[in-house]
């Protein structure tokens, strides 16, 4: 230990400038901790620490003091004095019962060991360290958007304002200003939190109102709330895997994470097909019998690519085959359908031929939270035996009546969706006539395609910190790879000229300054680019 010190004093630099009298306060194993993490001391400790282990092995021959104590009584089984011995054999014959030594546990605790202890920290540092070399690894910018000035935002630095292209906000109704007094005036009222969990204190009238409104969005006869729509996807698809006997999960390629780790979770057997392919999907439900519980899972609109699922033809193989489905629709509500129903909705009669519907509060709506929508009796089922919703902590009041204002204003106001979409066409007309290759798609996703993990940082970056505009980069496991993107999600707050103007000229300098493939490159790969975006024509909000 005295070598492990004396490299510290010569390389640490919190050993050289601290006093001695702290050092002495912090002696012992807190400072060894704190020394195993050090990038100077890991090293001289652990080689230390073996020496000593070593030693301790020799010497335990001597006396075993480690496999002689027990851990309930803490007697001394074959201590060399006397007295202790007598002592532990009136315990052992006492009427408390029989006493367990480390001897008798050898195989999970033993006596002696030369190894090192796992390194938790080193794991960690080293996994981290992997993700950032294959440019996998997440960075998290510091951006705090201003209600004011939508779509600005300030970085750590208040002075610096950016503009945010990327925003799950869709329809800026997080800047309403009906939902935003709504969640002031409950805040007022009923305080920042609902104080327990949906059947313990947590159960209130905001919560009645918002399944209610859910619930007749999509022509279901339930809702239920959930604390985000990952943990609606995840307690939901586990549950019923749990549960059903024998059953058997469909699941898209592209399906969301949400989904993925619910039907994990459910640890139930499952077929993945080949996305929106109705051919691969339709062979893989003949070769199942037909009384056999099984769900498809998939989403209307896939939130990295724009692609949408064919919702009619997959309704279709389910009532021939007796299947379930599962219908997420996350980035689709608020946006499409005559009252913002979603993809489904763009139909007439489709949404009730869809078993469970889920969706979010925290994108078009622009608060937090999700929820599924569905049968009384599967909505029943999922609030009595999902511990995802059981066991948490139910959503603020204030948070479910702005949720409950931003559902009630969209299945009446068409304004921001025109609005949102006017923005997308003129954004995805402006990248074409440059050449920048957005990936076709009649939705509001503008995916700009980069198809490298280091490019698209760097394009990230320039744009924020030379251009003050901000699109995060997406890299695998979230798309594959070779097909890294920018993710820009136009809303309303930008559909002028000047912002989409100062936009496309940023996009054009970036793709300039790093080479990236323009276009005709993509096109000559056989990707889909450039196409002009035709949006699904909805039906009137009259016809409801």
């Amino acid at each position: 230990m005295e070598a492990a010190l004396r490299i510290a004093v010569k390389r640490c630099p919190f050993v050289r400038s601290t006093e001695p009298a702290a050092l002495k306060r912090l002696a012992g194993e807190g400072l060894l901790r704190a020394g195993s993490r050090c990038p100077m001391l890991r090293a001289p400790l652990q080689a230390q620490t073996r020496n000593l282990s070593t030693y301790g092995a020799r010497g335990a021959t001597e006396r075993p003091l480690n496999s002689c104590i027990n851990l309930h009584t803490g007697v001394l089984e074959n201590a060399e004095d006397s007295n202790s011995t007598q002592d532990a054999q009136k315990l052992k014959n006492s009427s408390s019962g029989t006493t367990f030594s480390l001897k008798q546990n050898s195989s999970r605790l033993p006596a002696n060991s030369n190894e090192d202890a796992f390194d938790y920290e080193g794991f960690y540092e080293d996994t981290l360290e992997r993700k950032k070399k294959d440019n996998s690894y997440r960075y998290f910018n510091n951006i705090n958007r201003l209600s004011k000035i939508d779509p600005m935002a300030h970085l750590e630095n208040p002075e610096n304002l950016v503009e945010i292209w990327c925003s799950n906000d869709y329809l800026s109704m997080g800047n309403n200003e009906k939902v935003k007094a709504a969640m002031r005036k409950c805040l007022d009222k009923y305080g920042g939190g609902a104080g327990g969990t949906r059947n313990i204190a947590g159960h209130n009238q905001h919560a009645v109102w918002l399944e209610n409104s859910v619930a007749d969005l999509h022509h279901k006869e339930a809702g239920l709330v959930f604390s985000s729509c990952f943990v609606a996807n995840d307690a939901t698809l586990s549950t019923l895997g749990q549960k059903l006997p024998n059953c058997i999960f469909l699941s898209d390629e592209m399906n969301h994470a949400s989904m993925i780790q619910g039907i994990r979770n459910s640890r139930c057997e499952k077929m993945i097909f080949k996305h929106n392919d109705m051919c691969d999907l339709e062979a893989k439900l003949a070769s199942l019998p037909r009384n056999r519980p099984k769900i498809i899972a998939f989403e209307s609109i896939y939130s990295m690519s724009g692609s949408t699922a064919p919702i009619a033809e997959i309704c279709d193989l389910a009532d021939k085959y007796g299947a379930l489905t599962f219908l997420d629709e996350v980035h689709a509500v608020g946006m499409y359908g005559a009252r913002g129903g979603g993809l489904a909705e763009e139909t007439p009669g489709l949404m009730e031929r869809v078993d469970i519907i889920t969706g979010t509060l925290a994108k078009s709506y622009g608060v937090v939270g999700g929820y599924i929508a569905g049968s009384a009796l599967l909505v029943d089922y999922i609030r009595s035996m999902a511990p995802g919703f059981i066991f948490t902590t139910t959503l603020p009041p204030h948070v479910m009546l702005g949720a409950l204002m931003a559902v009630e204003h969209l299945k009446t106001s068409n304004v921001e969706r025109e609005q949102q979409r006017s923005a997308v066409r003129r954004v995805k007309q402006s990248l074409a006539e440059i050449g920048i290759p957005v990936l076709s798609n009649d939705t509001h996703i503008v995916p700009a395609m980069v198809g490298d993990a280091s490019l698209v940082k760097l394009a990230s970056d320039e744009l924020l910190h030379r251009h003050n505009i901000y699109v995060q980069g997406i890299n695998f496991p979230t798309v594959a790879v070779g097909t890294e993107r920018l993710r820009i999600t136009p809303t309303p707050a930008h559909n002028s000229e000047r912002f989409v103007r100062n936009f496309t000229n940023a996009l054009d300098a970036v793709w300039r300054k790093f080479d990236i493939g323009r276009t005709d490159g993509w096109m000559r790969r056989g990707i889909d680019v450039g196409r002009e975006c035709k949006f699904p024509v909805r039906p009137s909000l009259s016809d409801h």
